[in-house]
Order: C-alpha cells, then sequence, then structure tokens
C-alpha cells in the first residue's frame, strides 16, 4: 500500500550471482554477488509511493526503467531483501556517505555530488545493519 508520507529510504538487496547489467547512461557494469543498498529520496508528492513503484520492478511487474536503481532492481537476480525508511527526512546524501562504497561510480548521484548512492558488502545482514545504523545515526542529530 502506498505511503504519501515520503522521505528518505534505503533498499536492501541480495544478488546471488555476478552479473553484467546495463544501467542506462551508465552503460554495461559489473556487480559481483553480493548484498547492495540502494539510498534514494520520495519527497514529491506521492511520498513513499516510489518504494511501491520499486518493489512492482523488483517482482518483474513493472518494465519502465527509469532511474538507475530500476536496472539493478529490475534484473532476475537480484531480490529486494527489506526496506529502511526516515519518514519525513532529506537524508539520502548523508545515509549514503555512511555506507560502504559500491562498484558503481555516479549510480543514483546524478543529482547531487556524491560518489554514489549504492553500496556494497558481501553479507546481506550485515549490510542491512549498517543501513539501520546510518538511518538512525542522520535522523537522530
Amino acid at each position: 500500500m502506498a505511503d504519501s508520507t515520503g522521505g528518505t529510504y534505503t533498499l536492501v538487496l541480495a544478488l546471488d550471482r555476478p552479473v553484467t547489467i546495463e544501467v542506462g547512461a551508465l552503460g554495461d557494469r559489473a556487480f559481483p554477488a553480493g548484498a547492495y543498498a540502494y539510498t534514494g529520496s520520495a519527497l514529491g508528492q506521492g511520498g513513499f509511493a516510489r518504494v511501491d513503484r520499486h518493489r512492482r520492478v523488483a517482482a518483474g511487474e513493472h518494465d519502465v526503467r527509469h532511474w538507475h536503481v530500476d536496472y539493478l532492481t529490475g534484473h532476475p537476480a537480484v531480490e529486494l531483501v527489506d526496506v529502511v525508511r526516515a519518514p519525513g527526512a532529506d537524508v539520502e546524501c548523508a545515509v549514503a556517505a555512511r555506507l560502504p562504497q559500491g562498484p558503481v561510480a555516479g549510480f543514483g548521484a546524478s543529482d547531487c555530488d556524491c560518489r554514489s548512492h549504492l553500496a556494497a558488502d558481501e553479507d546481506v545482514d550485515r549490510l542491512r545493519e549498517r543501513v539501520t545504523s546510518a538511518h538512525r545515526a542522520v535522523t537522530e542529530d
């Protein structure tokens, strides 16, 4: 169900095998097997309805690729494991900066000065905990 509140969110993803994915204008990029975390914002009118759209792409129910993350979540080897949210908070870059770097520079960061909004780790549970901690740290300030 759509949530019109809005704020910042991080998708926690698992990739069961290494793949190469064409990521829009970024071109073909290699993604090693492991865990990924994509941090984005849903500050517009629809709020967290954007997260519902990401879920539909990950489930194969929506084929339109608009954002970098759509190319990753739309790949059949990728599983959407969890979503961590910071309702009402515009902390996308602050969360992304607290997470380990991912393999694709510029991923999800075309409208800011961040290196990337895609983090990576070998372990899904460890990355999920880091995401939760990053959200907590930037919203408790």
